[in-house]
C-alpha cells in the first residue's frame, strides 16, 4: 500500500511538471484558461497588416485608442501590454475574435503599426479602421502645410 502511494506521488509530480514547466508559461497558461491569451495574436503578427505612420509611438498609441473607442465602433480592448507594445482586442462584446495591433518605433517620430488576427476579415475590418482613421488625422495638417506654401508662393 505504501508503495503505491509514493508510485501515485511521483507520477503525480512528474505530470505536474510536466504541464508547469513545458513550453507554455504558467501565466500564458492562466490567461488561456481565462480567454485572455495574446498567444495567437503574436503567432499570426508574421502575417499582419502593416503601415507606417509619421507619429512617435505614444502619439500612435493615443490615437488608435481614440479610434478604437469612437462612438459606433464596437471594439472592446481586453488586453495591453506595454512591453511587448500591443493592443488586444475583440471586433465587439459580442464578437470575441481576437485582433492585436502591434506598435513597432522606426525611427524618432515614425511608427510601424501591425494588425494581426487568426481572422482574416476581423484583421482587415480593424486595419482598415485604423489606418483610415489615422490618415484622416494626419491629412488636414499635410494640407494646411501646403496651402501655407501657397499662399507664400514657395
Amino acid at each position: 500500500m505504501k508503495r503505491c502511494a509514493q508510485f501515485i506521488l511521483v507520477i503525480t509530480f512528474y505530470l505536474l511538471s510536466t504541464v508547469l514547466f513545458g513550453c507554455a508559461t504558467v501565466k500564458e497558461m492562466g490567461k488561456g484558461f481565462a480567454g485572455v491569451s495574446t498567444k495567437v495574436l503574436e503567432d499570426k503578427r508574421k502575417d499582419a497588416l502593416k503601415k507606417s505612420f509619421a507619429l512617435d509611438y505614444n502619439s500612435c498609441l493615443v490615437k488608435v485608442k481614440e479610434i478604437l473607442k469612437e462612438q459606433g465602433r464596437e471594439f472592446y480592448i481586453y488586453a495591453e501590454d506595454a512591453k511587448k507594445k500591443m493592443i488586444a482586442l475583440y471586433l465587439s462584446q459580442t464578437d470575441t475574435t481576437p485582433v492585436g495591433v502591434f506598435f513597432t518605433e522606426e525611427a524618432k517620430d515614425k511608427t510601424l503599426i501591425e494588425v494581426s488576427s487568426p481572422s482574416i476579415y476581423a484583421k482587415e475590418f480593424t486595419a482598415k479602421n485604423i489606418f483610415t482613421g489615422i490618415d484622416a488625422l494626419l491629412k488636414p495638417k499635410e494640407e494646411n502645410k501646403a496651402d501655407v506654401q501657397e499662399k507664400t508662393g514657395n
